[in-house]
């Protein structure tokens, strides 16, 4: 992997192609990341580079329930990540990731990953937390059919038959049944760059990106390249 870089999702929009195609596109807030920590094989067992993104306080400082002038000092980074971002040279970062790029050991620490190492027309794989949509039936969880919706059915969106009585005489496992849904990590692959702005650190991607807007996306170039 050569590219790869940490970014929040901003939303949807639409652009138009030099032809006068619509495009449906997902707009990326990318980078600037700034790289904490280079894992080599002789001390870490692998190569990669660790990379922060987006800034955070120090300390947090909060008033009481009450209102009071007297204020709370909790700390917002432990002693132990202060000291890996001082060792560093950099901010303290809320988010902390890695990436097994090829050529890590060209890396420095303190150097930025910025929007610009996509160029127009890369393909790329996005990953993200996906929505959470609390506690679901069978039906929108996972597609199943509805029942009879006539007055004398007593099937209606209920799940019908988990399996039969005597034998096996049990449920198997996996079986599409109602509960939690969302809030996993979802991947949608081989989507393409349409559009990439240097300056303000902005991709645009063709498609939808998993996760609500202000989730943190994690951008890698495709492992399946598609024609």
């Amino acid at each position: 992997m050569k590219k790869g870089i940490l970014a929040t999702k901003i939303g949807m929009t639409q652009i138009f192609s030099e032809d006068g195609s619509l495009i449906p596109v997902t707009v990326l807030q990318a980078g600037p990341c700034v790289v904490t920590q280079i894992k080599t094989v002789e001390n870490d067992g692998y190569s990669a580079v660790q990379v922060g993104f987006v800034d955070k306080k120090e300390r947090i400082v909060n008033k009481d329930k009450s209102g009071k002038k007297e204020v709370i000092h909790r700390h917002g980074v432990n002693k132990a990540m202060k000291g890996h971002f001082d060792k560093a040279g950099v901010s303290c970062k809320r988010f902390v990731r890695e990436f097994k790029f090829d050529n890590a050991e060209e890396y420095t620490l303190g150097s930025e990953i910025k929007a610009d190492m996509f160029e127009v027309g890369d393909k790329i794989d996005a990953s993200a937390i996906s929505k959470g949509k609390g506690f679901q039936g069978a039906i929108k969880r996972h597609g199943q059919h509805r029942g009879p919706m006539a007055h004398g059915s007593k099937f209606h969106r209920h799940q019908g038959s988990n399996g039969a009585c005597s034998s096996p005489s049990r449920v198997f496992k996996g079986k599409g049944m109602p509960g939690h849904m969302g809030c996993v990590k979802v991947t949608v692959q081989n989507l393409e760059v349409v559009r990439v702005d240097a300056e303000k650190n902005l991709l645009l991607v063709k498609g939808a990106v998993p996760g609500p807007r202000k989730a943190l996306v994690t951008i890698k170039e495709t492992v399946k390249a598609m024609a």
